[in-house]
């Protein structure tokens, strides 16, 4: 497995798998990989040769007030993980790497990116959107693999791989959770043992409007009454949001009526910021 640093070294690195007719998968993260990313790696595993993995915490996509400086990293670790899902190539670039002096050309994506997570984080998906289409134009591969808990995020890469005309097939790896429920994300390492104990109440909400749904039930009031009872229960410091969708539109419905439903979540412990969604079936 060899680590690359800069942006030449990677352009090069991948024009040579495809010269040799390698399909190149790559898969995009932050770092501080958990079993959620180990998953993405061994989905990309099964759909390409080659198997790249970007290790880049962005620094566009944090807010002013957020936790771009305290966000974890560990990098050791991450290389042993990486190694162990035989993982062929990191691409580890700098901030300067990425945003040289005088980089001013973004990626805004309209619409969806407006609202749920882009309404609280306004710059959040403007930043997404930019660094995930410049490790597209740098790597070239042929399968990107995102991952199901970042529904919204999924949502607006796609649309930007139709719009923009990326030759990219994107795959989706299902939300990989804890015991409890709670899903695997970086950001877990900051609650503390009675803000993680609550923190389950996110799936175990989203788990008790899916079986709700389930059994018939089809007023909206109902299912999001039964999912503010659960979280509240839980003392969170604070619910961001409740939404149903459609997942082909990404708009909100006002009715359960035919085609599935997807449940997002957005709640606070303590102060970590905690996200999570299920799609549920409607028959």
């Amino acid at each position: 497995m060899e680590i690359l640093r800069t942006v030449r070294e990677m352009q090069a690195r991948a024009e040579q798998f495809r010269l040799s007719g390698k399909r190149i998968g790559v898969v995009p993260t932050m770092g501080a990989l958990h079993e959620g990313h180990t998953s993405l790696l061994s989905l990309a595993r099964t759909r390409s040769d080659v198997v790249i993995l970007t290790i880049f915490v962005n620094p566009t996509q944090f807010g002013p007030n957020e936790d771009y400086r305290r966000y974890p990293r560990d990098f050791e670790r991450d290389e042993k993980l990486a190694r162990e899902a035989g993982v062929d190539s990191i691409f580890r670039p700098d901030v300067e790497e990425m945003y040289p002096d005088g980089f001013q050309t973004y990626v805004v994506t309209e619409e969806v990116a407006q609202t749920f997570e882009g309404k609280i984080r306004p710059t959040h998906f403007r930043g997404v959107a930019t660094v995930v289409a410049k490790l597209f134009h740098i790597i070239r591969p042929h399968v990107a693999v995102f991952g199901q808990k970042d529904a919204q995020q999924l949502f607006i890469i796609r649309a930007m791989v139709r719009d923009l005309n990326f030759d990219i097939e994107l795959l989706t790896a299902p939300i990989v959770r804890e015991s409890d429920g709670l899903a695997r994300s970086s950001r877990n390492v900051y609650l503390g043992e009675l803000e993680r104990l609550n923190a389950s109440s996110l799936y175990r909400s989203l788990a008790g409007a899916g079986e709700l749904i389930g059994k018939g039930e089809r007023d909206l009031r109902v299912v999001r009454d039964s999912i503010l009872a659960t979280l509240a229960a839980a003392s969170p410091t604070l619910i961001d949001y409740v939404a149903f969708v459609d997942p082909a539109t990404f708009r909100e419905i006002d009715s359960l009526r035919g085609g599935d439903v997807l449940i997002l979540l957005a709640a606070r412990f303590g102060t970590t910021r905690l996200i999570d969604n299920l799609l549920v079936p409607l028959r």
